[in-house]
């Protein structure tokens, strides 16, 4: 496995992982703090739904991090929703693995 360089992980994010839904609202797992690369970039991706939606910042964290879709996510002061999460992993190949998170 060939992950993201540590030294490219400037930012720090703090994710409360989705883990359902209440009768008050969403339910939120253990807040945690971890490493990132924040991208802030306009771009249009498309939600579980098949919705699309823009997205205004990207977020690249170490292989195995958890933030679901629905995850509450804090990065550079600013707190919103994870729209996807997907597990870049090249399966043994030289690529970058990691954790890329759409936000709101």
């Amino acid at each position: 496995m060939t992950a993201i360089p540590s030294f490219m992980f400037r930012h720090t994010a703090t994710i409360e992982p989705l883990i359902g839904e209440g009768a008050y609202g969403p339910v939120y797992g253990p807040e945690t703090t971890e490493p990132c690369l924040a991208d802030d970039k306009r771009q249009l991706v498309r939600d579980a739904n098949g919705l699309e939606i823009v997205s205004d910042t990207t977020v690249y964290f170490k292989p195995g991090v958890v933030c679901p879709p629905g995850s509450r996510v804090t990065v550079n002061g600013r707190s919103t929703t994870a729209i996807t999460s997907l597990v870049r992993d090249g399966g043994g190949l030289p690529t970058p693995d990691h954790v890329e998170v759409a936000l709101k």
